[in-house]
Protein backbone atom coordinates (compact mmCIF):
# COMPACT_ATOMS: atom_id res chain seq x y z
CA UNK A 1 0.00 0.00 0.00
CA UNK A 2 1.74 3.47 -1.29
CA UNK A 3 0.78 6.53 0.24
CA UNK A 4 -0.26 9.99 -1.67
CA UNK A 5 3.21 12.54 -2.16
CA UNK A 6 1.40 14.71 0.46
CA UNK A 7 0.93 12.04 2.82
CA UNK A 8 4.55 11.10 2.47
CA UNK A 9 5.76 15.16 3.01
CA UNK A 10 3.69 14.71 6.17
CA UNK A 11 6.07 12.19 7.43
CA UNK A 12 9.25 13.44 5.86
CA UNK A 13 8.24 16.96 7.40
CA UNK A 14 7.66 15.24 10.89
CA UNK A 15 11.04 13.11 11.20
CA UNK A 16 13.20 16.12 10.10
CA UNK A 17 13.49 15.47 5.61
CA UNK A 18 13.48 18.92 4.52
CA UNK A 19 10.43 19.60 2.15
CA UNK A 20 8.65 22.73 0.65
CA UNK A 21 5.92 24.61 2.11
CA UNK A 22 2.89 23.36 0.72
CA UNK A 23 -0.74 23.39 1.17
CA UNK A 24 -3.44 20.90 0.52
CA UNK A 25 -6.05 22.04 -1.72
CA UNK A 26 -9.20 20.03 -1.58
CA UNK A 27 -10.87 22.25 -4.02
CA UNK A 28 -10.43 24.98 -6.50
CA UNK A 29 -11.51 27.57 -4.13
CA UNK A 30 -8.60 26.94 -1.58
CA UNK A 31 -6.36 28.75 -3.38
CA UNK A 32 -7.91 32.02 -2.57
CA UNK A 33 -6.45 31.64 1.04
CA UNK A 34 -3.54 30.25 -0.08
CA UNK A 35 -0.73 30.34 2.54
CA UNK A 36 2.44 29.61 0.92
CA UNK A 37 3.54 32.45 -1.81
CA UNK A 38 3.87 32.66 -5.59
CA UNK A 39 5.11 31.48 -7.49
CA UNK A 40 3.82 27.13 -6.92
CA UNK A 41 3.58 24.23 -8.48
CA UNK A 42 0.23 22.28 -8.66
CA UNK A 43 0.17 18.29 -8.31
CA UNK A 44 -2.47 15.70 -9.13
CA UNK A 45 -2.22 13.47 -5.95
CA UNK A 46 -2.83 10.10 -7.36
CA UNK A 47 -1.18 6.36 -7.01
CA UNK A 48 -0.72 6.46 -10.81
CA UNK A 49 2.64 7.37 -12.07
CA UNK A 50 3.44 9.86 -15.06
CA UNK A 51 1.68 12.75 -13.86
CA UNK A 52 3.17 15.26 -15.40
CA UNK A 53 3.11 13.58 -19.12
CA UNK A 54 -0.96 13.30 -18.46
CA UNK A 55 -0.80 17.40 -17.48
CA UNK A 56 -1.14 16.44 -13.61
CA UNK A 57 1.55 18.90 -12.71
CA UNK A 58 1.02 22.57 -13.40
CA UNK A 59 3.15 25.97 -12.68
CA UNK A 60 1.46 28.93 -11.42
CA UNK A 61 2.54 32.44 -10.67
CA UNK A 62 -1.27 34.12 -9.89
CA UNK A 63 -4.40 32.90 -8.01
CA UNK A 64 -6.59 33.40 -11.32
CA UNK A 65 -3.85 31.00 -13.17
CA UNK A 66 -4.14 28.78 -10.15
CA UNK A 67 -7.86 28.41 -9.63
CA UNK A 68 -7.78 27.60 -13.44
CA UNK A 69 -5.33 24.86 -13.21
CA UNK A 70 -6.91 23.26 -9.92
CA UNK A 71 -9.96 22.88 -11.87
CA UNK A 72 -8.50 21.25 -14.93
CA UNK A 73 -6.21 18.66 -12.61
CA UNK A 74 -9.46 17.82 -10.91
CA UNK A 75 -11.38 17.15 -13.99
CA UNK A 76 -8.48 15.24 -15.99
CA UNK A 77 -7.97 11.38 -14.59
CA UNK A 78 -4.29 9.60 -14.74
CA UNK A 79 -4.58 6.42 -15.89
CA UNK A 80 -7.97 6.11 -15.03
CA UNK A 81 -7.94 7.82 -11.57
CA UNK A 82 -9.35 11.30 -10.74
CA UNK A 83 -7.65 13.18 -7.80
CA UNK A 84 -9.57 14.05 -4.88
CA UNK A 85 -6.65 16.05 -3.57
CA UNK A 86 -3.99 18.57 -5.24
CA UNK A 87 -1.22 19.53 -3.64
CA UNK A 88 -0.13 22.79 -3.82
CA UNK A 89 3.78 23.67 -3.23
CA UNK A 90 6.45 26.54 -3.39
CA UNK A 91 8.91 26.31 -6.66
CA UNK A 92 12.80 25.06 -6.23
CA UNK A 93 15.37 25.85 -8.47
CA UNK A 94 17.35 22.99 -7.96
CA UNK A 95 21.44 22.59 -9.43
CA UNK A 96 21.70 18.97 -8.96
CA UNK A 97 19.19 16.49 -8.31
CA UNK A 98 19.73 12.98 -6.89
CA UNK A 99 18.27 9.38 -6.07
CA UNK A 100 17.63 7.93 -2.39
CA UNK A 101 15.81 5.16 -1.17
CA UNK A 102 15.61 2.65 1.81
CA UNK A 103 14.33 -0.81 0.46
CA UNK A 104 13.81 -3.70 1.97
CA UNK A 105 15.58 -6.38 0.33
CA UNK A 106 13.91 -10.21 0.74
CA UNK A 107 16.54 -11.54 -1.21
CA UNK A 108 18.93 -10.79 1.87
CA UNK A 109 16.61 -10.41 4.29
CA UNK A 110 18.21 -6.72 4.98
CA UNK A 111 17.44 -2.90 4.38
CA UNK A 112 19.67 -1.67 1.56
CA UNK A 113 20.43 2.20 1.08
CA UNK A 114 20.65 3.24 -2.56
CA UNK A 115 21.84 6.36 -3.64
CA UNK A 116 21.89 7.55 -7.33
CA UNK A 117 23.65 10.90 -8.69
CA UNK A 118 20.47 11.61 -11.42
CA UNK A 119 16.95 11.28 -10.46
CA UNK A 120 15.89 9.34 -13.51
CA UNK A 121 17.11 6.39 -13.07
CA UNK A 122 17.30 3.85 -16.17
CA UNK A 123 16.29 0.54 -14.10
CA UNK A 124 17.43 -1.58 -17.53
CA UNK A 125 20.84 -0.65 -16.56
CA UNK A 126 21.46 1.01 -13.56
CA UNK A 127 25.01 -0.74 -12.00
CA UNK A 128 26.66 2.16 -13.68
CA UNK A 129 24.12 5.10 -12.27
CA UNK A 130 23.39 3.06 -8.86
CA UNK A 131 24.98 2.34 -5.61
CA UNK A 132 24.14 0.39 -2.54
CA UNK A 133 24.91 -0.06 0.62
CA UNK A 134 23.47 -3.34 3.00
CA UNK A 135 23.10 -2.58 6.51
CA UNK A 136 24.05 -5.81 7.85
CA UNK A 137 24.22 -4.75 11.57
CA UNK A 138 22.66 -2.40 13.80
CA UNK A 139 22.27 0.98 11.76
CA UNK A 140 24.79 3.92 12.58
CA UNK A 141 25.51 6.96 10.55
CA UNK A 142 28.54 5.38 9.11
CA UNK A 143 26.04 3.31 6.82
CA UNK A 144 24.44 6.50 5.04
CA UNK A 145 27.79 8.45 5.13
CA UNK A 146 29.30 5.61 3.11
CA UNK A 147 26.68 5.14 0.40
CA UNK A 148 27.26 9.35 0.11
CA UNK A 149 31.04 8.51 -0.65
CA UNK A 150 29.84 5.68 -2.97
CA UNK A 151 28.04 8.49 -4.86
CA UNK A 152 30.99 10.68 -4.99
CA UNK A 153 29.62 13.14 -3.37
CA UNK A 154 32.12 15.86 -1.78
CA UNK A 155 32.70 18.49 1.20
CA UNK A 156 29.43 19.72 2.71
CA UNK A 157 26.81 17.05 0.29
CA UNK A 158 28.53 13.95 2.57
CA UNK A 159 26.65 15.07 5.73
CA UNK A 160 23.54 17.15 3.80
CA UNK A 161 22.97 13.80 2.12
CA UNK A 162 24.09 11.27 4.53
CA UNK A 163 21.38 13.39 7.40
CA UNK A 164 18.43 12.90 5.07
CA UNK A 165 19.43 9.03 3.98
CA UNK A 166 19.65 8.56 8.19
CA UNK A 167 15.78 10.18 8.58
CA UNK A 168 14.59 7.76 5.75
CA UNK A 169 16.21 4.78 7.71
CA UNK A 170 14.63 5.77 10.99
CA UNK A 171 10.95 6.24 8.96
CA UNK A 172 12.09 2.99 7.44
CA UNK A 173 12.62 1.32 10.51
CA UNK A 174 9.68 3.27 12.77
CA UNK A 175 6.82 2.48 10.56
CA UNK A 176 7.68 -1.53 9.20
CA UNK A 177 7.84 0.25 5.83
CA UNK A 178 8.87 -1.94 2.86
CA UNK A 179 10.68 1.03 0.96
CA UNK A 180 10.95 4.88 1.40
CA UNK A 181 12.23 6.66 -2.00
CA UNK A 182 12.84 10.22 -2.71
CA UNK A 183 13.08 11.02 -6.36
CA UNK A 184 14.65 14.00 -6.73
CA UNK A 185 16.53 14.93 -3.97
CA UNK A 186 17.45 18.95 -5.40
CA UNK A 187 20.06 20.54 -4.23
CA UNK A 188 20.23 24.98 -5.27
CA UNK A 189 22.91 26.72 -5.89
CA UNK A 190 23.75 27.43 -1.97
CA UNK A 191 23.79 23.53 -1.53
CA UNK A 192 20.82 22.92 0.61
CA UNK A 193 18.77 20.33 -0.23
CA UNK A 194 15.45 19.57 -0.47
CA UNK A 195 13.11 16.42 -1.05
CA UNK A 196 10.51 17.23 -3.93
CA UNK A 197 8.99 14.48 -4.91
CA UNK A 198 8.85 11.07 -2.42
CA UNK A 199 7.37 7.69 -2.15
CA UNK A 200 6.52 5.51 0.85
CA UNK A 201 5.24 1.37 0.85
CA UNK A 202 3.91 -0.11 3.91
CA UNK A 203 3.96 -3.45 4.18
CA UNK A 204 0.67 -4.40 4.95
CA UNK A 205 1.69 -7.34 7.73
CA UNK A 206 2.56 -3.96 9.50
CA UNK A 207 -0.74 -2.34 9.37
CA UNK A 208 -1.68 -3.96 12.59
CA UNK A 209 0.96 -2.49 14.74
CA UNK A 210 0.40 1.12 14.18
CA UNK A 211 -2.99 2.14 14.63
CA UNK A 212 -1.93 5.39 12.19
CA UNK A 213 -1.43 3.01 9.40
CA UNK A 214 -4.99 0.97 9.78
CA UNK A 215 -7.00 4.24 9.82
CA UNK A 216 -4.91 5.17 6.41
CA UNK A 217 -5.17 1.54 5.12
CA UNK A 218 -9.38 1.66 5.65
CA UNK A 219 -9.45 5.31 3.55
CA UNK A 220 -7.02 4.09 0.83
CA UNK A 221 -9.98 1.22 0.46
CA UNK A 222 -12.91 3.36 0.81
CA UNK A 223 -11.13 6.07 -1.93
CA UNK A 224 -10.36 3.47 -4.29
CA UNK A 225 -14.21 2.19 -3.47
CA UNK A 226 -15.68 5.54 -4.57
CA UNK A 227 -13.34 5.98 -7.47
CA UNK A 228 -13.07 2.62 -9.68
CA UNK A 229 -15.64 1.12 -12.12
CA UNK A 230 -16.01 -1.90 -9.86
CA UNK A 231 -15.96 -0.68 -5.97
CA UNK A 232 -15.67 -4.17 -4.72
CA UNK A 233 -11.49 -4.11 -6.26
CA UNK A 234 -11.20 -1.36 -3.80
CA UNK A 235 -9.78 -3.15 -0.89
CA UNK A 236 -7.45 -5.95 -2.76
CA UNK A 237 -4.01 -6.06 -3.38
CA UNK A 238 -4.30 -5.78 -7.35
CA UNK A 239 -4.44 -3.64 -10.29
CA UNK A 240 -8.24 -2.76 -12.18
CA UNK A 241 -7.82 -2.30 -15.89
CA UNK A 242 -10.20 -2.17 -18.60
CA UNK A 243 -9.76 -5.45 -20.78
CA UNK A 244 -10.61 -8.47 -21.61
CA UNK A 245 -8.43 -11.31 -19.77
CA UNK A 246 -8.92 -10.69 -16.52
CA UNK A 247 -6.05 -12.58 -13.95
CA UNK A 248 -6.06 -13.99 -10.46
CA UNK A 249 -2.56 -15.18 -9.12
CA UNK A 250 -0.98 -16.29 -5.73
CA UNK A 251 1.78 -13.91 -5.42
CA UNK A 252 2.26 -9.98 -6.61
CA UNK A 253 5.31 -11.51 -8.97
CA UNK A 254 3.30 -13.95 -10.96
CA UNK A 255 0.15 -11.79 -11.06
CA UNK A 256 2.79 -8.97 -12.91
CA UNK A 257 4.35 -11.20 -14.59
CA UNK A 258 1.03 -12.63 -16.32
CA UNK A 259 0.05 -9.57 -16.99
CA UNK A 260 2.86 -8.09 -18.56
CA UNK A 261 3.28 -12.27 -20.92
CA UNK A 262 -1.16 -11.21 -21.12
CA UNK A 263 0.38 -7.69 -23.34
CA UNK A 264 3.13 -9.45 -25.20
CA UNK A 265 0.82 -11.87 -26.56
CA UNK A 266 -1.58 -8.94 -28.06
CA UNK A 267 -4.28 -9.27 -25.55
CA UNK A 268 -5.79 -6.72 -23.24
CA UNK A 269 -5.45 -7.13 -19.67
CA UNK A 270 -8.70 -6.57 -16.89
CA UNK A 271 -7.86 -6.10 -13.30
CA UNK A 272 -5.63 -8.02 -11.81
CA UNK A 273 -6.15 -9.77 -8.39
CA UNK A 274 -2.84 -10.86 -5.81
CA UNK A 275 -4.70 -13.93 -4.06
CA UNK A 276 -1.72 -14.31 -1.64
CA UNK A 277 -2.76 -12.31 1.37
CA UNK A 278 -6.25 -10.94 2.54
CA UNK A 279 -8.07 -7.80 2.23
CA UNK A 280 -6.40 -5.04 4.11
CA UNK A 281 -9.90 -4.38 5.55
CA UNK A 282 -10.45 -7.79 6.45
CA UNK A 283 -10.82 -8.05 10.73
CA UNK A 284 -11.79 -12.12 10.45
CA UNK A 285 -9.15 -14.50 8.90
CA UNK A 286 -9.47 -15.78 5.54
CA UNK A 287 -8.46 -18.49 4.04
CA UNK A 288 -7.49 -18.65 0.06
CA UNK A 289 -9.53 -20.98 -0.97
CA UNK A 290 -12.29 -17.72 0.50
CA UNK A 291 -10.18 -15.06 -1.36
CA UNK A 292 -10.53 -16.99 -4.74
CA UNK A 293 -13.93 -17.59 -4.50
CA UNK A 294 -14.79 -13.89 -3.48
CA UNK A 295 -12.12 -12.99 -6.15
CA UNK A 296 -13.86 -15.41 -9.21
CA UNK A 297 -17.21 -13.36 -8.49
CA UNK A 298 -16.12 -10.14 -8.68
CA UNK A 299 -13.94 -10.52 -11.82
CA UNK A 300 -17.35 -12.45 -13.11
CA UNK A 301 -19.14 -9.12 -12.17
CA UNK A 302 -17.21 -7.20 -14.97
CA UNK A 303 -18.76 -7.66 -18.06
CA UNK A 304 -15.61 -6.43 -19.74
CA UNK A 305 -14.11 -9.64 -18.57
CA UNK A 306 -14.39 -12.19 -20.99
CA UNK A 307 -12.00 -14.74 -19.65
CA UNK A 308 -10.56 -15.28 -16.44
CA UNK A 309 -6.80 -16.30 -16.27
CA UNK A 310 -5.87 -17.92 -12.70
CA UNK A 311 -2.09 -18.71 -12.41
CA UNK A 312 -0.88 -20.45 -9.36
CA UNK A 313 2.14 -21.47 -8.86
CA UNK A 314 2.73 -25.14 -6.67
CA UNK A 315 2.33 -25.09 -2.31
CA UNK A 316 -1.46 -24.67 -2.85
CA UNK A 317 -2.43 -26.69 0.52
CA UNK A 318 -6.32 -26.97 -0.33
CA UNK A 319 -6.09 -28.01 -3.83
CA UNK A 320 -9.42 -30.37 -3.76
CA UNK A 321 -11.22 -27.00 -1.72
CA UNK A 322 -9.38 -24.71 -5.11
CA UNK A 323 -10.56 -27.39 -7.33
CA UNK A 324 -14.28 -28.10 -6.07
CA UNK A 325 -14.53 -23.96 -6.07
CA UNK A 326 -13.90 -24.13 -9.92
CA UNK A 327 -15.81 -26.75 -10.26
CA UNK A 328 -19.16 -24.66 -8.60
CA UNK A 329 -18.31 -21.57 -10.64
CA UNK A 330 -18.20 -23.46 -13.85
CA UNK A 331 -20.86 -25.37 -13.92
CA UNK A 332 -23.19 -23.00 -11.88
CA UNK A 333 -27.23 -23.33 -12.32
CA UNK A 334 -29.62 -20.98 -13.63
CA UNK A 335 -27.23 -18.52 -15.20
CA UNK A 336 -26.28 -16.98 -12.43
CA UNK A 337 -22.67 -16.39 -10.18
CA UNK A 338 -23.38 -17.58 -6.99
CA UNK A 339 -21.13 -17.39 -3.92
CA UNK A 340 -18.96 -20.41 -3.18
CA UNK A 341 -18.10 -19.76 0.50
CA UNK A 342 -22.03 -19.79 1.49
CA UNK A 343 -22.66 -16.04 2.28
CA UNK A 344 -24.53 -13.51 0.31
CA UNK A 345 -23.05 -12.16 -2.89
CA UNK A 346 -24.29 -10.02 -5.94
CA UNK A 347 -25.93 -12.24 -8.84
CA UNK A 348 -24.57 -11.30 -11.96
CA UNK A 349 -26.29 -13.00 -15.22
CA UNK A 350 -24.49 -15.64 -16.57
CA UNK A 351 -25.36 -15.03 -20.61
CA UNK A 352 -22.68 -13.77 -22.77
CA UNK A 353 -20.67 -11.90 -20.20
CA UNK A 354 -20.43 -15.28 -17.85
CA UNK A 355 -16.11 -15.60 -18.79
CA UNK A 356 -14.22 -18.53 -19.61
CA UNK A 357 -12.06 -19.91 -17.25
CA UNK A 358 -8.22 -20.91 -18.27
CA UNK A 359 -6.30 -22.58 -15.08
CA UNK A 360 -2.32 -23.08 -15.02
CA UNK A 361 -1.31 -24.47 -12.05
CA UNK A 362 2.54 -25.07 -12.22
CA UNK A 363 3.85 -27.75 -9.58
CA UNK A 364 2.99 -31.42 -8.43
CA UNK A 365 -0.30 -30.09 -7.52
CA UNK A 366 -1.16 -29.92 -11.12
CA UNK A 367 -1.72 -33.63 -12.11
CA UNK A 368 -4.39 -33.91 -8.85
CA UNK A 369 -5.80 -30.57 -9.88
CA UNK A 370 -6.25 -31.85 -13.90
CA UNK A 371 -8.12 -35.25 -12.56
CA UNK A 372 -10.11 -33.30 -10.42
CA UNK A 373 -11.47 -30.59 -13.33
CA UNK A 374 -10.65 -32.73 -16.23
CA UNK A 375 -14.15 -34.91 -16.04
CA UNK A 376 -16.54 -31.61 -15.81
CA UNK A 377 -19.28 -31.31 -17.84
CA UNK A 378 -18.84 -28.04 -18.94
CA UNK A 379 -19.48 -26.55 -22.48
CA UNK A 380 -16.49 -25.64 -24.83
CA UNK A 381 -13.70 -23.66 -23.69
CA UNK A 382 -15.76 -22.57 -20.26
CA UNK A 383 -12.79 -24.15 -18.79
CA UNK A 384 -9.14 -24.81 -20.08
CA UNK A 385 -6.51 -26.51 -17.82
CA UNK A 386 -2.57 -26.22 -18.23
CA UNK A 387 0.41 -26.53 -16.62
CA UNK A 388 2.61 -24.28 -19.01
CA UNK A 389 1.77 -20.64 -18.68
CA UNK A 390 2.41 -19.46 -22.13
CA UNK A 391 0.42 -21.47 -23.56
CA UNK A 392 -2.34 -20.55 -20.42
CA UNK A 393 -1.45 -16.92 -22.35
CA UNK A 394 -2.12 -18.18 -25.64
CA UNK A 395 -5.57 -19.84 -25.12
CA UNK A 396 -6.75 -16.95 -22.99
CA UNK A 397 -5.76 -14.49 -25.99
CA UNK A 398 -7.71 -16.87 -28.41
CA UNK A 399 -10.63 -17.12 -26.27
CA UNK A 400 -10.99 -13.07 -26.37
CA UNK A 401 -10.39 -13.25 -30.34
CA UNK A 402 -13.19 -16.36 -30.95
Amino acid sequence: MDLLEYQVKEWFGKIGIPVLPSQRIDHPTDLKRLKIPYPIVLKSQVYTGERAKAGGVRFVETTIDAIAAAQTIFNSPIWGELPEVILGECQYIAEKEFYLAVVLDTAVCRPVLLGGTEADIDWESPGQKMHHVVVEQEFSPFYARRLALKMGLRGKLIQSVSAVVDKMYQLFIQKDLDLVEISPLAVSASGEVMALNGKVSINKRAIGRHPDLGEIAVNTANRHSRSTINPQLGDWDGLQLHGKIGILANGTGSMMATLDLVTSAGGKPGSCLNLRHALITDVSPTTFSDRLAKGLNILAADKSVQVILINLIGGITEIKEVARIISNFVQQEKHEVKSTTGTCSSRTPRGEHFPSLVVRIAGSEFAEAKQLLGGLNTKPDALIVLENLDEAVAASVSLTRG
